[in-house]
């Protein structure tokens, strides 16, 4: 048996998520004779639902997919903690740069472009299933024990579904991503595969602070990072985390931290001294 054949004795189990019948035929062609175990699912959250219920391997998932695309569901399969370590192909029709850099980014492990070459989809299933197999037997080697953690008696986030805790920090990552653009509430809720209402709720349910807050937060306290070990001009930090000027920055900084920044800076260099 070669180095990349699938795992034995258990059947790897695959998870092909496509809306189109024909592409997906194509698909199951040529995996079919594999002794692999196949689920299907025919759009982005029906994927995502069925890979946190099965015991997943590796999940080949289309971009283009209605309502919710293939990044969505991406996204939300690598904040959860059940899916995170699951691997994910990207299958799809678009051969362009930016497209393949957002897959790679939600998470993603490569990139199949239809039309494909069976060939290449069976190496690249079988590189990334031995390459999850390698990290599993990584992962399960003998560590040094630790002493239990005590469980928090009242923890929202632990008391949470597992879907809306994907979903806000599938929605913090992108934020914390560019925080210079932070996505409208819409749009962000649209890359995550929800809406509005609902990620407004799981923000204030799960970290008690609206997304518009949480954002702000993050981009104040990364601009006091980039205080006290950049050198960058205050006007310079005021855009990188995107304020609409040096002014409004400064004003939103000294509210949150009672100091202005030139201070904090200044406070900085002193305790470094």
């Amino acid at each position: 048996m070669s180095y990349w054949s699938p795992p034995e004795p258990r059947r790897a189990h695959l998870l092909v998520v496509d809306d189109n019948v024909d592409e997906l035929k194509l698909l199951l062609a040529t995996l079919r004779g594999t002794g692999y175990r196949i689920t299907l699912a025919f759009d982005a959250m029906e994927g995502y639902r069925r890979a946190t219920t099965l015991q997943m391997d590796l999940v080949l998932l289309d971009v283009r997919l209605g309502g919710t695309d293939g990044f969505a569901a991406c996204r939300l399969l690598k904040a959860d903690p059940a899916t995170a370590d699951i691997p994910v192909i990207f299958v799809t029709s678009s051969a362009s740069v930016e497209e393949r850099l957002t897959g790679l980014r939600a998470g993603a492990v490569d990139y199949i472009v239809k039309p494909f070459d069976p060939a290449e989809v069976m190496a690249r299933v079988e590189i990334h299933l031995a390459l999850a197999e390698s990290r599993r037997s990584s992962a399960a080697a003998p560590q040094p024990m630790q002493p239990p953690e005590r469980p928090a008696a009242t923890d929202s986030v632990a008391s949470a579904s597992s879907m809306d805790r994907a979903l806000m920090q599938a929605a913090e990552r992108l934020i914390l991503a560019d925080l210079s653009r932070v996505l409208p509430l819409r749009e962000l809720a649209a890359r995550v595969g929800t809406h509005e209402k609902r990620l407004s709720r799981v923000f204030k349910e799960l970290a008690n602070r609206t997304v518009f807050e949480f954002a702000r937060e993050a981009r104040l306290h990364e601009s006091q990072r980039l205080l006290l070990e950049s050198a960058m001009r205050i006007e310079e930090i005021a855009a990188a985390v995107g304020f609409s000027s040096a002014a409004n920055f400064s004003t939103a900084f000294r509210e949150y931290f009672d100091c202005t920044p030139s201070a904090c800076r200044q406070a900085g260099v002193g305790r470094a001294g």
